[in-house]
């Protein structure tokens, strides 16, 4: 596996605007990111229901990429059980932000996913939130969808929500469309929805609005759940 692109995402995000990042996907002051989180949690809890899942108390469920905490938090609001979920962080401030911000009892790992200390077949669900889109090895992002897919037991899966198109103003992620997340994943069953209005569109709306536009403007949603599932 390629040991360069762990360096090249630190690089990437060294290069990002901190405080423009805070103020873009606060959940308090962003309406167009809080109304993009409401509609994901929706998806995943219908997404797991329709998989089976009375629940998600004592499920082993693990985030690779967890930045600062809050789709940990996110899943123990819906049920989770907070020591049986890991979160993985490339960079040491956010691994320690998640440290701060989520219940006791929920591991946080610091370091490289692809040498993680996580035994085979011990999840049930791997999260990969905008992690394959910020991947521009390609050798390394399938090397680390196997590695993913190794830590899945049977009838679990990983659960993506990436982006789907380009984004032309941020040459440091490339969508990934529904049929690269099958060549990652080529064993699994794959579920997979539209979601989240194209963010330069919905900042622009009255936050009213978002909601509705975004049901009604299908076509301009510009990210994907998928649900790949590991055959039992």
């Amino acid at each position: 596996m390629s040991a360069h692109e762990p360096n090249a995402v630190k690089a990437r995000y060294a290069r990002r605007d901190a405080a423009a990042d805070a103020a873009r996907y606060s959940l308090y002051t962003n309406a167009a990111a809080l109304q993009a989180q409401q509609e994901r949690l929706r998806a995943m809890a219908a997404l797991w229901r329709g998989h089976g899942w009375q629940g998600l108390a004592g499920r082993n469920m693990l985030e690779v990429g967890c930045g600062s905490g809050g789709n940990l938090q996110d899943l123990v609001r819906l049920g989770a059980t907070p020591q049986c979920l890991t979160g993985i962080e490339l960079l040491p401030d956010r691994a320690d932000a998640a440290r701060a911000s989520t219940p006791g009892g929920v591991r946080i790992l610091q370091g490289d996913a692809a040498t993680a200390p996580v035994p085979p077949a011990s999840q049930q669900a791997v999260l990969a939130f905008t992690l394959f889109s910020s991947l521009l090895d390609e050798d390394f992002r399938r090397q680390l969808a196997q590695t993913l897919w190794q830590w899945v037991a049977p009838g679990g899966g990983v659960l993506i929500y990436d982006f789907v198109v380009h984004n032309p103003r941020n040459p440091d992620v490339q969508g990934r469309p529904l049929g690269e997340l099958r060549t990652l994943f080529p064993e699994a069953r794959m579920h997979s929805r539209r979601l989240t209005l194209a963010p330069p569109i919905a900042r622009r709306l009255p936050a009213a609005l978002i909601g509705p536009a975004s049901n009604l403007l299908y076509f301009l949603r510009t990210h994907r759940l998928t649900w790949a599932v590991k055959p039992s």
